[in-house]
């Protein structure tokens, strides 16, 4: 029966107070034998293990921004990269022994900078003698004993998701990842390391690697009928007591999962997606938990085991190598085994450190190699195009995007039954800083303007079923009184919503009026110059993300499909600018939608 998530609240599972944790109970006892004159205390043996842990990645290796051809940087001076990590790990290493450290990652590795988008497409690491992932060499280098596979590590498909795994010379965890068939785990569910302790027997620690359900919605085209993904929470209570029947002292779970118990995905999947805290709230015998998936900073978390009433840790490192989680913990060894005593946790910034040589040294050449890639030119542009105000204004930016889509479902539905359909596509504002500069154009400017490695696919929806994807992306604003102050940095992302849950539509023309409740809020839609027939029929040009129920929009996921393919939607946004060697707003650009309040526009 799945938690109510309001009672595991309410309940305070998820608490900023610790509980007594095993060996804590027996402390007065000993205090009390001490007084005793002339009887000595034999002290228990103790032994203090660190685990280090990053997660989501996402091809970050150095502290470069790829998109701007520049050392990366932002307003709250984080530093990136696993070569900043490197350094990291090796201090602690050297100040704790790395004989008594540990090193796990929580997945999301190999999608995410065009480093990671070069080797799976431009010089894969799948052709025959093809290179070693430069994720695979850092990690390798670094010394990892352990990642969890993160959703992400399945946008290249399985065939490069298992020439990665095999380049690593450590095991790749998702217990949840099963054959879809047998039900048998797909990958290694979990590794056991042994610590040696001088004169007491040597403590054992078990990783469990978990990912994430949602791969099965977002991944849809490469692991339908191959794999299947179920929850965290029912396969932590499968595992973790085989762990311990193993005799693992200490367990530690890498969860590619939040901890907000929710998800993005509403209820097309029985599976919560961050479930990090449910996990360690309904299984016992969980000692710590690496967070993954969410890209926030947690350094140290306690969750209440609702079972053993026993503290679990979690935390949670910055995504892209920003910051290295902690997990402190100490054993003790008593009546004949080793105990968990304590575990804390923190997070260490990147950005206190430089780069490792050493890591340098190793992925220098494959660095420069996609910095030539993404500073080739390809065509030239009329003006500047910009996403700053694409939030809440139609700029041309965008439109660029659902053009090219367009263009590209229109040829490939050209002879079939349904060509004469009008073709509209989606588009978000991923970014909030690209550019592509008047001049001369790069493939780093286009690809700074659609970052994700999405694919396109061609759906069928009425016109009814527009208007209600429409409604539902303009939940995106903040209701906002005819009248009242619009601040635009308030406007956007009402409950949370980020921004790449926003779509366009193109093709269509309508008023988005935010003085009104949202559901109530397309105003004025029209397909042709006239009033949309909820019968028509329409395909949309929409990412696979989305396609296969990405932010849970209506009516999407289920549509039928009428064609798809492998091409990143990045690529053929190249090649059409390629095509046509100039970029001029006139051949794509047309304003579609605005927003209204009570009918008069707010720009």
């Amino acid at each position: 029966m799945p938690l109510n998530r309001r009672k595991f609240l309410k309940k305070s599972a998820v608490t900023g107070a610790g509980v007594a944790m095993a060996g804590a109970a027996v402390a007065p006892a000993h205090a009390a034998e001490a007084k005793k004159p002339g009887k000595p205390v034999k002290q228990p043996k103790r032994y203090a293990l660190t685990v280090l842990g990053t997660t989501d990645l996402h091809g970050h290796v150095f502290n470069w921004d790829y998109f701007k051809d520049a050392e990366y940087k932002d307003a709250a001076g984080n530093a990136q990269g696993l070569a900043r990590i490197s350094t990291l790990v090796n201090q602690i290493r050297a100040e704790k022994g790395r004989e008594n450290t540990l090193l796990v990652d929580a997945g999301d590795t190999i999608q995410g900078t065009p480093l990671t988008y070069y080797y799976a497409k431009v010089d894969p690491i799948t052709a025959k003698g093809g290179p070693v992932h430069p994720m695979a060499q850092a990690m390798n280098a670094i010394g990892y004993d352990a990642a969890a596979l993160g959703n992400h590590e399945f946008n290249y498909g399985i065939e490069t998701l298992r020439k990665f795994e095999s380049q690593l010379r450590f095991p790749l965890l998702g217990a949840n990842a099963v054959d879809a068939r047998t039900l048998k785990p797909a990958f290694q569910p979990y590794v056991i390391k042994t610590f040696c302790v001088k004169g007491a027997p040597p403590v054992k620690v078990a990783v469990l690697g978990l990912t994430n359900p949602g791969i099965a919605i977002w991944d849809k085209a490469y692991v339908q009928g191959k794999l299947a993904f179920p929850g965290l929470e029912e396969q932590a209570a499968k595992w973790v007591p085989k762990l311990k029947s193993l005799g693992a002292d200490v367990v530690i779970v890498s969860a590619h999962s939040g901890s907000s118990g929710t998800s993005s995905y509403g209820d097309q999947l029985p599976y919560v997606e961050n479930s990090a805290a449910l996990v360690a709230q309904q299984v016992p015998d969980i000692d710590a938990v690496l967070v993954g998936h969410a890209h926030v900073e947690i350094p140290e978390l306690k969750v209440v085991n609702a079972k053993t009433g026993k503290t679990v840790v979690l935390s949670e490192p910055l995504a892209y190598a920003e910051r290295l989680s902690v997990f402190d913990v100490e054993l003790v060894f008593e009546k004949g085994r080793w105990a968990v005593e304590s575990v804390s946790s923190k997070v260490l910034n990147s950005n206190s450190v430089a780069d490792d040589p050493k890591i340098t040294k190793l992925l220098g050449d494959e660095h420069a190699k996609v910095v030539a890639y993404v500073n080739q030119v390809v065509g030239s542009a009329t003006e500047t195009l910009t996403t700053v105000e694409a939030r809440y204004k139609d700029a041309p930016i965008i439109d660029l995007i659902t053009k090219v889509q367009e263009d590209v479902v229109k040829a490939a539905l050209a002879g079939t039954s349904y060509a004469s359909l009008p073709v509209i596509a989606q588009a978000s504002p991923f970014s909030r800083t690209s550019e592509i500069p008047a001049g001369q154009v790069t493939i780093r400017d286009l690809s700074s303007l659609y970052v994700y490695d999405n694919t396109l696919v061609a759906k069928l929806l009425t016109g009814a079923q527009v208007r209600a994807y429409l409604e539902y992306s303009a939940q995106y604003f903040v209701q906002t009184a005819a009248g009242a102050v619009v601040d635009t940095e308030k406007l956007t992302n009402a409950a949370g919503r980020p921004d790449y849950n926003y779509d366009y539509v193109s093709g269509l023309a309508y008023e988005i009026d935010i003085a009104q409740a949202a559901g109530s809020r397309i105003k004025n839609l029209t397909f042709g110059g006239v009033a949309l027939d909820d019968a028509q029929q329409f395909v949309l040009a929409v990412n696979n993300y989305r396609a296969n129920g990405g932010g849970a929009f209506p009516h999407v996921a289920s549509a039928p499909e009428l064609w798809s393919e492998s091409t990143e939607i990045r690529t053929r946004i190249s090649e059409w600018v390629t095509a046509k060697g100039v970029l001029d707003p006139k051949d794509f650009a047309s304003v579609d939608w605005k927003l209204t309040r009570d009918g008069t526009p707010v720009f």
